[in-house]
């Protein structure tokens, strides 16, 4: 199993990132796909999760209306469009096979990309 994240940098105030995830190894189409974010203190965040078709399943209240999953099953792509960031979005972003919200155990399987917002 491989999870490649990229797409992170550094983003002013009020300013827009796509994250993607190549996967491969597994099935992709048929998981459910989540985003995770860790920050120092905080530990991990479930970000938001899509089913097999794309349909959000859980999106947190702190990113809601401002981030969107997506993904594309031909690709093996999982994407994550942010706006309006706000330093808050500060984070290493992973995005996750499954629903590791619903498993305590979780951790990582790739690197992550670091998004960090500052002006």
């Amino acid at each position: 199993v491989q999870l490649v994240e990229s797409g992170g940098g550094l983003v002013q105030p009020g300013g827009s990132l796509r994250l993607s995830c190549a996967a491969s190894g597994f099935l992709f189409s048929i998981k459910y796909m989540t985003w995770v974010r860790q920050t120092p203190g905080k530990g991990f965040e479930w970000v938001a999760e899509i089913n097999v078709s794309g349909e959000a399943t859980y999106v947190a209240d702190s990113v809601k209306g401002r981030f969107t999953a997506s993904r594309d099953n031909a690709k093996n792509t999982l994407y994550l469009q942010m706006s309006s960031l706000k330093p808050e979005d500060t984070a290493l972003y992973y995005c996750a096979r499954g629903r590791p919200r619903l498993r305590p155990s979780w951790s990582p399987e790739g690197q992550g990309t670091q998004v960090t917002v500052s002006s």
